[in-house]
C-alpha cells in the first residue's frame, strides 16, 4: 500500500512538472485538473525520417518542421517545409513550403508556396509563385504568379496571367485573361475577359455573353478614320481599333485601345465616356502618341444602329514632322504646348472631337 501510494504520488509529481515546463514554454493549452492537452509537433527531414515516423500520415499536429517534406493527417497550427507539405485532411493556420502545399480537404488560414498550392476548398489567402488550384470553393483571396483556378469564389483573384472560376462574388484581376461564368464585381484583365454575366469588365476585349458588342466607324479632328470593336457589360466596355489618317502622307496607319463607360442609359439615349491611347505610324522614324478623354452622347436610331458625336480632351506627344503640323502652336483649339524635358518630343494639350456610327449586337 505504502509503495503504491508513493508510486502514484511520484507519477503525479512528474506529470505536474511536465505540465509546468510545457506551459512555461508556451506549448500547452487548456490545462486543468481533469485534462491536459499536450502540444503535438512533428520535426524531421522527410517522411518517414521524423519524430512521428511511419505513423506521420495518421497524426494531427500543432506544429510541423521538415527540412525537405512533411506528411500528416491534419495540421492545427503552422507547418514549414523546404520542399512540400502534404496534409491528407485539413489545415488550420499557416502552411509554408519552398515548392508546394497539398491539402486534402479544407485549408483554413494561409498557404504560402514558391510554386504551387492545391486544395479542395479554402478560407483565407493563398500565395503561390505559379498556381493556386482549388477543386471547390474559396472564401478569401488567391494570389499566383501565373494562374488561379476555383469553382466558386467569394473574395478576389490576382494572377500574373489567368484566373479561372465558375461563379465570383468579388473581383478578378489578371495580367492577361479572366474566365468566369457569373461575376458580381470587377473583372480586370490586361487584355481579355470572358464571362456569361459581368457588368464591370475592365479589359481591351470583353466577351460577355449577356453583355454588348459593337463595331463602329469613326472620324476625328485629325482626319483619322477608325474601325473599332467595342465590347463589355452593362456599364464598362473595352475598345480596340485600326484606321487610316487622311491628312498625313507618311504617318497614316492608326491604332487605338482603351476603356469606356455608359452613363444615363435609356431606351434611345446614353452618354458614353472613353479613355483611349492611340498612335499614328509610318513604321519608320518619328512617333505620334495621343491620349484622349472623350465625352460622346449617343442616340439609338434603331435596336442595332447607334450614332454618337462629342468633344475630346487630347494630350499628344510627338517628334515627327507630320505630327508637329497636325496641331501647330497658335491653333485656336490648342490649349498649351511645351517641349519635353526628357526627350525631343513636343507635347500638346488641345480640344478635339470624334463622331461615329456603330452596329450593336
Amino acid at each position: 500500500m505504502k509503495k503504491s501510494y508513493y508510486t502514484q504520488m511520484s507519477k503525479q509529481c512528474l506529470k505536474a512538472a511536465a505540465v509546468f515546463i510545457l506551459s512555461f514554454a508556451g506549448i500547452v493549452k487548456n490545462v486543468s485538473a481533469q485534462e491536459t492537452k499536450i502540444f503535438k509537433a512533428n520535426i524531421g527531414l522527410v517522411y518517414p525520417l521524423s519524430t512521428n515516423g511511419t505513423h506521420a500520415p495518421l497524426d494531427t499536429n500543432n506544429l510541423s518542421l521538415n527540412l525537405i517534406a512533411g506528411v500528416s493527417s491534419a495540421e492545427k497550427g503552422s507547418s514549414f517545409a523546404g520542399l512540400s507539405n502534404v496534409v491528407r485532411h485539413y489545415t488550420k493556420g499557416a502552411q509554408f513550403a519552398g515548392f508546394s502545399n497539398h491539402i486534402g480537404t479544407e485549408a483554413d488560414g494561409a498557404l504560402f508556396a514558391g510554386f504551387l498550392n492545391t486544395y479542395r476548398s479554402a478560407k483565407g489567402v493563398q500565395f503561390a509563385g505559379f498556381a493556386n488550384v482549388a477543386q471547390n470553393n474559396v472564401t478569401g483571396a488567391q494570389f499566383a504568379g501565373f494562374i488561379n483556378t476555383v469553382k466558386d469564389l467569394k473574395g478576389s483573384q490576382f494572377a500574373g496571367f489567368i484566373n479561372v472560376s465558375k461563379n465570383v462574388e468579388g473581383n478578378q484581376f489578371a495580367g492577361f485573361i479572366n474566365v468566369a461564368k457569373n461575376v458580381k464585381g470587377i473583372q480586370a484583365a490586361g487584355f481579355i475577359n470572358i464571362a456569361e454575366n459581368s457588368d464591370f469588365p475592365i479589359g481591351i476585349i470583353n466577351l460577355v455573353k449577356n453583355g454588348e458588342k459593337s463595331i463602329a466607324a469613326t472620324i476625328d479632328d485629325d482626319q483619322t478614320s477608325m474601325l473599332t470593336f467595342r465590347s463589355g457589360g452593362k456599364y464598362l466596355y473595352g475598345i480596340i481599333g485600326v484606321g487610316y489618317n487622311f491628312k498625313n502622307k507618311e504617318e497614316v496607319y492608326a491604332f487605338e485601345a482603351g476603356l469606356g463607360a455608359h452613363f444615363f442609359q435609356s431606351k434611345h439615349f446614353r452618354l458614353n465616356t472613353e479613355l483611349v491611347q492611340g498612335m499614328l505610324e509610318s513604321f519608320e522614324k518619328g512617333e505620334y502618341i495621343k491620349s484622349a478623354l472623350r465625352i460622346l452622347p449617343a442616340l439609338k436610331v434603331t435596336k442595332l444602329f447607334e450614332i454618337f458625336a462629342g468633344p475630346s480632351l487630347n494630350f499628344v506627344s510627338t517628334n515627327s514632322t507630320e505630327g508637329l503640323l497636325l496641331h501647330p502652336e497658335g491653333n485656336r483649339n490648342v490649349l498649351h504646348t511645351w517641349n519635353s524635358r526628357w526627350s525631343d518630343h513636343r507635347q500638346t494639350l488641345y480640344i478635339g472631337y470624334q463622331a461615329g456610327l456603330q452596329v450593336v449586337f
